[in-house]
C-alpha cells in the first residue's frame, strides 16, 4: 500500500494518557441479564421501559448492522447523529491551536463548524469545475499537523460522487486519517468504500440513518473504521450518548431491509423524473448530475427564485453563496405529489 500510517503519530497526546470515564454498565459486561437486580447506577426503579440507563455500547443495534455491513462490530462507533461522531474524531484526533484538517468546498458546512468550536485550522482546498478533488492542490497543503482530510461522497450540496482514483490516491499517500461521508451512499450506484476498511488502517467511514432509512428524528449516526480508531473513540465519548428510544426505533427500521429499499428505490425513480423536467423550466440554466436524494440547479437569479417559492409554500435550499454555486439552488427529491407541485410552482413563477 506504501502509505506508513501509525495511529499514535495521530492522537492527541492527552487523549492517549486519559482514562475513561466508565459508567456503572460499562463495568458490567453482561448488560442483557435478565435476572439481575441492578443497584449500581442510581436509577429509579420502577419500570416503565426508559427508566434504566441505555446500552452504553449499542451491541445489539452493532451486531444488526456488522451482519447487514460485513464488518465487525468493534469496527462500528454510534453516535448522537453523524455531527456527534464528526466532533469526536476532531477532539480524539486534533490538537486544538496547533493541528489542520483539509475540506473541500462546496461541502457540508459541519466540517468547517466543527473545526472552528475545536480550534483546528480548517484548510479548504475548492473542488474542481466539474466538482471533483484536485488531488496535486490537496497534497501541496499537507503538512505534519494535517490530521484529517474530509470527503463527502455523494457530495452535499453537489450531488456527484469523487472518482475513485482520487479517494485511493488520498487514501495511499496521506498518513492522517481519511474520512469520507457517506450519508447520501444509498442513493448512488457506487459500492460503499466499507469494502475497503481492511485495506486502509486510515480509512473513516461515517454514515447515518437520516437520510436514506429515513430516521433523521432519532439521530444516529454511524462510523465505521479500524477497531484502533473505534477505541480511541470510544476513550472519549459520553457514556450514554445514544439514548434506548433510538436504539429501539433503530432496530425496528433495520429489521426491514425490503421497505427501506422499496422506498430507495422510489425516491431515485421520483429523482429521475424530475432531472428530466427541470432543463425544461426556463430560468432553469443548468442542472447537475446527482447521485444523492437532491438535485443542485443552477438559475438565473438564485435569491429571487428562492423566495418566489417559499411564496408558493415550498422550502428548498439557496446555496448560492457557497463556493462554485453561484445562483444555485439545492431541490430534495420528495414524494411524487411535493415533486409535482414544485415542479407546478416552479413552471408558474
Amino acid at each position: 500500500m506504501g502509505n506508513s500510517f501509525d495511529i499514535n503519530n495521530l492522537v492527541r497526546e492527552n487523549v492517549k494518557t486519559m482514562k475513561p470515564y466508565s459508567s456503572a454498565r460499562d463495568e458490567f459486561e453482561d448488560f442483557d441479564t435478565a435476572d439481575m437486580i441492578f443497584l449500581d447506577a442510581n436509577e429509579n426503579p420502577f419500570e416503565n421501559g426508559v427508566n434504566r440507563y441505555p446500552d452504553p455500547q449499542q451491541m445489539t443495534v452493532k451486531a444488526v448492522l456488522a451482519k447487514q455491513r460485513n464488518v465487525k462490530t468493534n469496527q462500528i462507533l454510534l453516535g448522537n447523529g453523524s455531527d456527534e461522531v464528526l466532533d469526536l474524531l476532531f477532539r480524539a484526533f486534533c490538537e486544538p491551536k496547533t493541528d489542520n484538517v483539509i475540506t473541500l468546498p462546496p461541502t457540508y458546512g459541519m466540517y468547517g463548524v466543527l473545526a472552528n468550536i475545536n480550534a483546528v485550522e480548517n484548510k479548504e482546498v475548492l473542488l474542481s469545475e466539474d466538482f471533483q478533488p484536485q488531488i496535486e492542490k490537496i497534497m501541496k497543503a499537507i503538512d505534519e499537523n494535517t490530521k484529517m482530510i474530509f470527503l463527502c461522497s455523494p457530495n452535499n450540496p453537489t450531488g456527484n460522487s469523487f472518482s475513485d482514483e482520487s479517494v485511493a490516491y488520498l487514501l495511499q499517500n496521506f498518513k492522517g486519517l481519511v474520512v469520507i461521508d457517506e450519508a447520501y451512499i444509498d442513493f448512488s450506484k457506487k459500492d460503499s468504500w466499507i469494502n475497503e476498511l481492511d485495506e486502509y488502517p486510515n480509512l473513516v467511514i461515517t454514515q447515518t440513518l437520516s437520510k436514506a432509512y429515513g430516521l433523521a428524528g432519532i439521530r444516529l449516526g454511524i462510523c465505521y473504521a479500524s477497531a484502533e480508531v473505534i477505541s480511541v473513540l470510544n476513550k472519549i465519548k459520553p457514556p450514554y450518548n445514544v439514548n434506548e428510544l433510538t436504539q429501539k426505533r433503530a432496530l425496528e427500521r433495520l429489521s426491514d431491509p425490503e421497505k427501506i429499499k422499496s422506498e430507495i428505490t422510489s425516491i431515485i425513480v421520483q429523482r429521475e423524473e424530475l432531472l428530466k423536467v427541470l432543463v425544461d423550466v426556463k430560468f432553469v440554466e443548468k442542472v447537475y448530475p446527482t447521485e444523492a436524494n437532491f438535485i443542485l440547479i443552477k438559475v438565473d437569479n438564485a435569491n429571487k427564485r428562492y423566495d418566489e417559492l417559499i411564496a408558493k409554500g415550498i422550502v428548498i435550499r439557496n446555496r448560492t453563496t457557497q463556493p462554485l454555486c453561484d445562483n444555485c439552488l439545492r431541490l430534495t427529491v420528495g414524494t411524487e405529489l411535493e415533486n409535482k407541485k414544485l415542479i407546478e410552482a416552479l413552471k408558474a413563477i
